[in-house]
């Protein structure tokens, strides 16, 4: 089986019902991000910036996955697929995918605000309150920003191994994540979908300009006749 390696951005997602991580005014719902997405906002008001995931994973249980997530895990049957998303809902999960990395975190967990490692499936609110078995405040697991990001290494030796490479719903201007693309071999076949996708300079990938659900039918079919 060639390998086939996806790349997710919130672009897929959106067309779920949840909502892209920053709107046009740099908000993110109604929140400047360095308040919500950063270890020094949640050190000046962890309330706000549990309260704030809270709603996030409120909002990700009240809907489902759409089109595009179930086909990227139907074509489980004639590709081994890897998924790496920015995204941190479960969308892929539930969708059926088998092999999912998330660059940015879970949001349906939570880990101890002072070990890493020590993380939890979680699926209700976080409390203040809530310590790890150390005694430490439980946080969402979300890599935020000025955080490093764990999984970026997989990431990276998985793309050198890709037959096939696609890009759907990304920006492709957040880093590291928007370099994957360098690692993949020269003669691996790129292909990006996104609705308004950023302009792109390499002949080797095939821009399709729709939105997730629209642009993998189409990717079926360049996959059917390459």
């Amino acid at each position: 089986m060639k390998h086939l390696v996806v790349l997710t951005g919130a672009g897929i997602s959106a067309e779920s019902g949840i909502k892209t991580f920053r709107d046009a005014d740099g908000l993110w719902e109604g929140h400047d991000v360095m308040e919500v997405a950063t270890p020094q906002g949640f050190a000046k008001n962890p309330e706000l910036v549990l309260n704030f995931y809270n709603q996030r994973r409120k909002q990700l249980l009240s809907v489902k996955p759409n089109e595009a997530h179930i086909a990227l895990a139907a074509l489980e049957s004639t590709y081994k697929v890897t998924i790496i998303t920015q995204n941190v809902d479960d969308l892929h999960e539930r969708a059926g995918s088998s092999i999912i990395i998330h660059l940015h975190g879970e949001l349906l967990k939570a880990r101890s605000s002072k070990n890493e490692q020590d993380i939890k499936t979680w699926k209700t609110d976080i409390q203040l309150g809530d310590l790890c078995q150390q005694g430490h405040q439980m946080r969402p697991h979300i890599v935020w920003f000025g955080e490093a990001v764990p999984m970026i290494e997989k990431a990276i030796d998985i793309c050198e191994t890709a037959d096939i490479l696609v890009i759907i719903g990304s920006s492709m201007q957040v880093y590291p994540a928007a370099s994957l693309m360098d690692f993949v071999p020269s003669q691996t076949p790129i292909y990006y979908i996104d609705p308004k996708p950023a302009r792109v300079h390499n002949q080797k990938i095939t821009v399709i300009p729709k939105s997730a659900t629209e642009g993998v039918k189409n990717l079926l079919d360049f996959l059917k006749n390459p």
